[in-house]
């Protein structure tokens, strides 16, 4: 079996089963007899459902549910694809796809939104992150697999779709109606602060690093020389791709600095990522703005744009996902494992599972009172079955920068990230004690 190119930092089927069975002892020796009798207590299981069950069960959904059941079981973030949710996935990765434009993710029986993508249905019928779906088109989702809850968000263009909103805050859920569309990815959005560029990364797609080089690009040619610098604003990026994570690093980056490392479970599986020489932006000062909706792929640019002293990092303490998922084909027709392969590691050798990127400035979006609780917007340490921590993990610093009392601004950390980057203080702010987690 060949693993695919993706890298993330879900009757034939039957046979499919079978042809790894036959292939165990290769791969552990014929001398592992444990293996095959657990293999046979499932294969007595499967057959007594299959002759007993109170209604006709099809065998590639048993098969699936079952290699669904024993993947997911691992950690949060490795799962089985059947080959439509492998085809769909691969759409995705190109940037461009069809529903309502939502990253979710399973939680208490529920669907959570993870984050609404911008300039999409979802986004502009006020969906937020955080949000629970309880129902889509009156269908209760309790009991329905994750994959089965997205098919049902997908559909033809211009349909419309109602889905029952349960929101912290609101005593009782709510209906929103929203028509699907082509949703187009466009992980880079850019615009100019006066003199400084603005570089929104919302999601690693195949895409991501030729829209970088273009931000950088036309926001050369309208600043010009006065240009101060940039801002690149990945909070509430979910990842994606590896190799586009290496290639937004390696495009602020001049030499041949190592970007990443990732370790999987043999030393021979470790592997090097390194930059090569040029920087698209001249060695202009560049702030990265981070929060704890900060995952993956955008913690691997964080986190080697730190180690190098490339860029200050500011916000707050990113999600913590330092596992990579590689996505491995299972024959035709087979669907596809992600699987979670290898941890991966800044340049300075630090793992950030489970304890996140710790920002330069902890800068907070509002009062103490605006941070939203745990079950609002959990972190990757809060996940069930995590990948633990490695020892001696940065520690936050103890104090958080926040807006003054009575001071609103439409985006704080964005302005104070401007005007560090000009040099000056002038957004009002007050410093406080970081809020034990």
């Amino acid at each position: 079996m060949n693993k695919s190119k993706y890298a993330f930092v879900g009757g034939g089927m039957a046979a499919g089963f079978a042809l790894a069975l036959m292939i165990l002892p290769a791969a552990h020796g014929a001398g592992n007899l444990t293996a095959y009798r657990q293999l046979d207590l499932f294969s007595d299981a499967f057959e007594r459902v299959r002759a007993n069950y109170v209604r006709p069960v099809d065998d590639q959904e048993l098969i699936g549910d079952a290699i669904e059941g024993m993947v997911s079981s691992l950690d949060p973030h490795s799962s089985y694809m059947d080959a439509k949710a492998f085809e769909d996935m691969q759409v995705q990765t190109k940037g461009e796809f069809g529903g309502l434009g939502i990253e979710v993710t399973m939680e208490d029986g529920l669907i959570k939104v993870v984050s609404p993508i911008d300039d999409t249905p979802a986004a502009k019928a006020g969906i937020r992150t955080g949000d629970y779906i309880a129902a889509i088109d009156g269908t209760p989702i309790q009991g329905m697999a994750l994959n089965d809850a997205i098919d049902k968000m997908r559909g033809e263009i211009g349909s419309k779709v109602t889905l029952t909103i349960l929101r912290t805050g609101e005593k009782k859920p709510f209906d929103v109606t929203l028509a699907r569309a082509i949703i187009k990815v466009d992980s880079v959005k850019w615009h100019r602060e006066g003199d400084v560029g603005y570089i929104r990364l919302t999601a690693f797609n195949e895409r991501t690093d030729s829209g970088l080089e273009k931000a950088v690009k036309e926001l050369k040619a309208q600043i010009g020389p006065g240009l101060k610098g940039y801002v690149l604003d990945m909070r509430n990026n979910p990842g994606g791709l590896l190799d586009q994570a290496i290639a937004v690093s390696d495009d602020f980056l001049n030499g041949t600095y190592e970007v990443v490392s990732t370790r999987g479970r043999h030393p021979e599986d470790t592997q090097r990522y390194n930059a090569r020489p040029g920087d698209i932006t001249d060695g202009k000062p560049v702030i990265v703005l981070v929060n704890g909706g900060t995952a993956s792929a955008s913690e691997i640019v964080a986190g080697a744009l730190q180690d190098h002293k490339r860029a200050r990092i500011l916000g707050m303490v990113s999600f913590g996902k330092g596992s990579v998922q590689t996505i491995i084909p299972l024959g035709e027709g087979g669907g596809a494992l992600r699987l979670t392969t290898a941890r991966y590691y800044t340049p300075s050798g630090h793992s950030i599972q489970a304890t996140g990127i710790v920002p330069d400035v902890q800068v907070a979006q509002g009062p103490a009172s605006d941070d939203p609780p745990k079950l609002v917007r959990p972190s990757e340490s809060d996940l069930p079955g995590h990948l633990a921590a490695e020892v001696n993990p940065r520690k936050a610093g103890d104090k958080v920068i926040r807006p003054a009392p009575g001071k609103k601004y439409d985006d704080f950390q964005l302005s104070y990230a401007l005007d560090l980057l000009r040099g000056q203080t002038t957004v009002s702010s007050i410093v406080t004690a970081a809020k034990a987690e």
